[in-house]
């Protein structure tokens, strides 16, 4: 698997750093070097980018400004001299913060949870079905056909678009067979199909004629899933 990676840092020597750790991770390749984020922008807007190397300090606009104004951006991996920004830059979902300088050591476990992740969104998107045991049947559930999931203590019911399965597993398993880009834990009771979901109305989702609360912690996140 090729990474396809950008930097974006207004000091060369930086920049010449994290070059140098790139050319000796084979799964990076270096698509782009900005030195502010309106050249990062328009990068972004002609090639095909995984992951930014983001400082935060940069003339024109900071490192933060521009992640406000990105939709369905890139993996994020914040290189920076400043700590305090830390908190700011997980607000928009970065992989990791990097503070300068930066050792080949800790470089190296950042991109290799890059990696991680995008090894673990390729097996999503593979994944079609599982297999539960309902009824004392082993039964095959087809991913695009579950609505949501209900929790009942330690059992759940998986709501499809022609039975319910009452499962003997917990919220939080059954959470660990599903794949991830598809759905999302929305209240302690309740896992949901984001490809199902019909209306937002408040803190209640709907879908189809099933009304399923959203806690305060997940609208927002929900919500920005839901835009791309």
């Amino acid at each position: 698997m090729e990474i396809r990676c950008v930097i974006t840092d207004d000091e060369p020597f930086a920049r010449k750093g994290l070059k140098s750790y790139i050319k000796k991770i084979e799964f990076l390749s270096l698509v782009g070097e900005c030195e502010d984020a309106l050249q990062l922008n328009n990068i972004l807007k002609t090639k095909s980018v995984d992951l930014i190397f983001l400082d935060i300090e940069m003339p024109e606009m900071t490192g933060i400004e521009l992640l406000s104004s990105l939709e369905n951006s890139p993996k994020i991996i914040i290189v920076s001299a400043y700590e305090q920004y830390a908190l700011k830059g997980y607000e928009f979902n970065v992989v990791d913060y990097l503070l300068k300088p930066v050792s080949f050591e800790r470089f190296l476990k950042s991109v290799n949870k890059v990696y991680s992740i995008f090894q673990n969104e390729k097996t999503d998107i593979s994944k079609d079905h599982i297999f539960v045991k309902s009824n004392k049947q082993l039964k095959k559930i087809l991913i695009a056909d579950l609505l949501f999931v209900e929790s009942l203590e330690n059992y759940v019911i998986l709501h499809t678009i022609s039975s319910k399965e009452i499962v003997y597993i917990t919220l939080k398993q059954m959470f660990e067979k599903l794949p991830k880009n598809m759905f999302v834990q929305t209240h302690r009771s309740y896992i949901v199909n984001l490809n199902r979901i019909t209306a937002i109305n408040g803190h209640i989702i709907n879908i189809g004629s099933h009304h399923i609360p959203i806690s305060r912690n997940s609208k927002e996140d929900i919500i920005n899933r839901l835009k791309f």
